[in-house]
């Protein structure tokens, strides 16, 4: 990843929550903050350079006022909004998004356009929907132990940056079968084995990274459910884009928009890749 956070701009409630979020991380973490905006043609009277300028200094000057000592640049991009995006997230540490927005942002996250980008995007994709009011200790990361090494790797960044409790969350349910396929049931296909399993894969992460408290949990549970019912008490929500068992569809199907539509906090979707359990 490299050394900077971009957050998309557009002037909406949620974009702004999501400017905040982002210059707040990047304080955090001692990285350079990009403020862009998308002005793409179709958009009318709200698209014309004079208000997109206007738009994106006030927000800059905002969020020069939420971390001073940041390195802050703004640019205004002419669109497609999902190609300058994924272009942005190659250069980018994570791309940081509203729930919704106006113009070429708008159903960024809950529609066609918010897949294509969190199926491509290079970096974390954080996806905020309203400024945090409370802050709980708390990073929630959605683990099935085998293909989430990335975000693992990015939540475990948070928690050490926000000073915060990291809970590693593995939920399974059975299968549905019929009566015929139930009589042959494959092993590791019980809660027991597979949350025994699960467990048994953040063990690396907690001796590698002492620094920071790792607890892990493991409930029978749909992803969505379980994933809802921790962001109450959590500040951010780590998901990986790719998975095994019900993690497999984050963010690319029916389990993605679940979260996305119920999180009580700000969503980080990882693209997958490998890392090391002891990755600082």
């Amino acid at each position: 990843m490299a050394g900077r956070i971009v957050a998309g701009v557009d002037g909406s409630p949620p974009s702004m929550a999501a400017v905040e979020w982002a210059a707040a991380d990047a304080r955090r973490r001692s990285l350079e903050l990009r403020l862009v905006h998308v002005c793409e043609p179709w958009t009318g009277d709200v698209g014309t350079a004079e208000y997109c300028a206007g738009m994106l200094e006030s927000t800059a000057d905002r969020a020069r006022g939420l971390a001073p000592g940041v390195e802050i640049g703004t640019e205004i991009l002419p669109g497609p909004v999902v190609d300058d995006l994924v272009r942005e997230s190659a250069q980018a540490d994570s791309l940081v998004l509203g729930s919704r927005g106006r113009g070429g942002f708008a159903g960024m996250v809950l529609g066609s356009t918010s897949l294509a980008l969190a199926g491509h995007a290079a970096s974390p994709v954080v996806v905020v929907r309203e400024a945090a009011t409370i802050r709980h200790g708390r990073i929630v990361v959605g683990y099935d132990g085998w293909q989430s090494p990335a975000a693992m790797e990015y939540a475990l960044k948070q928690a050490r940056a926000q000073d915060a409790e990291l809970l590693a969350l593995y939920a399974w349910r059975p299968p549905i079968l019929s009566s015929f396929a139930s009589a042959y049931r494959m092993p590791g296909e019980s809660f027991e084995e597979n949350a025994r399993d699960a467990a048994q894969q953040v063990i690396p992460w907690r001796g590698g990274n002492p620094d920071v408290r790792i607890v892990d949990e493991q409930v029978c549970d749909h992803p969505v459910a379980a994933l809802r019912n921790a962001s109450s008490t959590a500040d951010l929500v780590v998901v990986s884009s790719r998975g095994l068992g019900e993690f497999a569809s984050t963010m690319l199907g029916s389990v993605s928009h679940g979260v996305l539509h119920h999180a009580a906090c700000p969503v980080a979707v990882v693209p997958a890749g490998g890392a090391s359990p002891a990755s600082r």
